[in-house]
């Protein structure tokens, strides 16, 4: 199962492009603006960042699942963090879809955590190497996102820290092309990504692969 729920997360994260335009569309073409050349560089740098720390949580949380399988004997774990993952799907699904908002409780939750990191990062800023440019990416990588949390349910049921990196990586990789298309200002992209029907088709698309698992694990 572990290579559809590789693909699954990219997909989402490429399929998620417009919650990303509304979350860290503003932000990353702030910072775009404001980099030295060769942008593109540094661009990459940043976002490599980020996604880093998208590996490091995946690496995490999959540790705890992989940690949890102890209690396999008194309860189902990796099932029950299976259906969990596969839920998230559904819900996150619906939420691009604008079909549903409940995914922006779990935001406010993060943005606890955010409330302390975001100082930091705002000292990096503006960059003016590449170093920095790795670290604030770094921090960005833990702005609150229903897109992020969603997918680390899946890291959290992958069964490894390996297995768990490896998913956030994959889902960072997914949304390499939309945010740096932004940091260079293509505010083109916008208003095609945030059109409803677009949304539609892309939740619809999303809550298929939770669909999908939740058909796995009773079928």
């Amino acid at each position: 199962m572990i290579e559809l729920s590789l693909w699954s997360a990219f997909l989402v994260a490429m399929l998620g492009g417009g919650h990303c335009i509304g979350m860290c569309g503003g932000l990353m073409m702030a910072v775009g603006m404001q980099l030295p050349q060769p942008k593109w560089l540094y661009l990459l740098t940043y976002n490599l960042g980020r996604i880093s720390s998208y590996a490091l949580a995946g690496a995490l949380v999959g540790s705890l699942g992989q940690a949890s399988s102890v209690l396999e004997f008194i309860l189902p774990i990796q099932q029950i963090l299976f259906l969990l993952s596969s839920l998230m799907l559904l819900l996150l699904g619906l939420y691009i879809a604008n079909l549903w908002h409940g995914l922006l409780l779990i935001e406010k939750l993060g943005g606890r955590l955010w409330v302390r990191v975001e100082p930091w990062a705002r000292k990096l800023l503006p960059i003016q190497h590449l170093p920095q440019a790795f670290f604030a990416g770094m921090l960005w990588g833990w702005l609150p996102c229903g897109l992020v949390y969603s997918v680390l349910i899946g890291a959290l049921a992958s069964g490894s820290a390996q297995n768990g990196a490896i998913m956030m990586l994959m889902f960072g990789l997914g949304t390499l092309p939309m945010l740096i298309s932004l940091g260079f200002a293509s505010a083109k992209l916008k208003p095609v990504l945030q059109s409803e029907r677009l949304r539609m088709i892309c939740g619809g698309m999303i809550a298929m692969f939770g669909i999908m698992g939740l058909y796995r694990l009773f079928w």
